[in-house]
């Protein structure tokens, strides 16, 4: 778990040749993989004892094999089972940054604005 400020640190959290993708770039993989109303479920591990219930859509035919990592606040983690939750490197506004997330009552590729001091899980990629 990172919070946004790791990530969009220049030392880079990525391995060299690799970044955290923005939002525009999320947009685009949710666009090539159906649209977001289905790109979740395209994305999720298909595996009932790592996600819960119902995990709806999951396929993992794209092969981003999304865990739910949930997210972290201060020492305490939220929602894990049942989210993935992936930053972007794309801000809203000085408090809020945007990210993309994966739920198992739902086979879409959301898009959400987290505090930036909120630890998510990232995804990095290849530049």
């Amino acid at each position: 778990m990172y919070n946004w400020y790791a990530v969009v640190d220049n030392r880079n959290i990525c391995p060299s040749g690799w970044h955290i993708p923005s939002d525009e770039e999320w947009a685009e993989l949710g666009k090539f993989l159906g649209g977001d109303l289905v790109a979740g479920g395209k994305m999720k591990l298909n595996d009932s004892t790592i996600w819960r219930e119902p995990n709806l859509g999951a396929t993992n035919e794209s092969g981003f094999s999304g865990l739910p990592g949930g997210r972290q606040y201060h020492s305490a983690f939220f929602f894990l089972h049942e989210y993935g939750m992936y930053w972007a490197t794309t801000e809203m506004d000085k408090d809020l940054a945007w990210s993309r997330y994966l739920t198992y009552g739902s086979p879409q590729l959301s898009r959400f604005t987290y505090k930036k001091y909120y630890g998510l899980s990232v995804r990095c990629i290849k530049d």
